[in-house]
């Protein structure tokens, strides 16, 4: 960035003393909150993160400096506001696929069309787009997310919004544009499926594997004790036995021999 696109010291400082007030009106915001999703709370929320983003973007560009805080992005929905009773709903879904075996994806394509008796001349099944219209339009969204791997596609990121509205839309009202008339602060619920989700799963079961791991050898350490120590008294109970097995037969031995001798001195 040049010196002459640098913001200005007291653009930096202007930007500094907004933070300030957003700060002062969150924390204002906070001790006055109605409830659990106060939306004077989430308004102040958002003007408080809006100006710290700003002014650590001057900063920045000033001075090459950034401050110690994390600016929230917009991960999170707002907080619903439609009707509590929705007597119509809109159901938003995406899923998104990476074609990664294209000659399948056509092979499949193929036999649809063969199966079609009124397919026209022209083979939409040469080509990876065509390919893809033919079997979208075969088959069900369901179907296409439960058989994806048949159809050479591999699955991605997917998505599911539902949302209320106060009455159904007009038939065709919305076809030409299916996303962008959506209201964050009318959805419903949501679900979101990602790769991301299942790494940061794998992550933890790695964890818990090492820990398992350390447990197993724990045991063994103890098998192994148990074992030495079942020798240790299998041994024990041998010599035993050994000794009391010799005393007893050096007793016997000396008895037999004292016997003769005791009878001679009665007679």
């Amino acid at each position: 960035m040049s010196d002459a696109a640098q913001p200005t010291a007291a653009e930096v400082r202007a930007a500094a003393e907004a933070v300030k007030t957003a700060l002062d009106r969150h924390l204002a915001a906070v001790e006055r909150r109605s409830g659990e999703e106060d939306p004077a709370v989430y308004d102040a929320f958002n003007e408080l993160a809006a100006a710290a983003e700003a002014y650590d973007e001057l900063l920045y560009d000033r001075y090459d400096e950034v401050t110690p805080f994390e600016i929230p992005g917009e991960d999170t929905l707002p907080p619903y506001t439609g009707p509590e009773e929705p007597s119509a709903l809109s159901v938003l879904i995406r899923r998104d696929y990476a074609v990664a075996e294209p000659q399948r994806l056509m092979a499949q394509a193929r036999r649809v069309e063969a199966a079609d008796e009124e397919a026209p001349d022209v083979e939409a099944s040469g080509t990876v787009h065509g390919a893809l219209g033919l079997l979208f339009g075969e088959f069900e969204p369901d179907e296409i997310a439960s058989r994806h791997k048949e159809f050479g596609l591999e699955e991605g990121d997917s998505t599911l919004w539902v949302t209320a509205a106060d009455e159904s839309a007009d038939p065709g009202e919305w076809l030409q544009a299916p996303f962008e008339e959506v209201d964050p602060e009318r959805v419903v619920c949501r679900f979101d499926v990602s790769t991301v989700f299942d790494e940061e799963f794998d992550d933890d079961i790695e964890d818990e594997e090492d820990i398992e791991d350390i447990e197993d050898d724990g045991d063994r350490d103890d098998e192994d004790g148990d074992a030495d120590l079942t020798e240790l008294d299998g041994d024990l109970d041998t010599d035993l036995d050994t000794d009391l097995d010799t005393d007893l037969d050096t007793d016997l031995d000396e008895d037999e021999d004292d016997e003769p001798a005791r009878l001679e001195a009665d007679r």
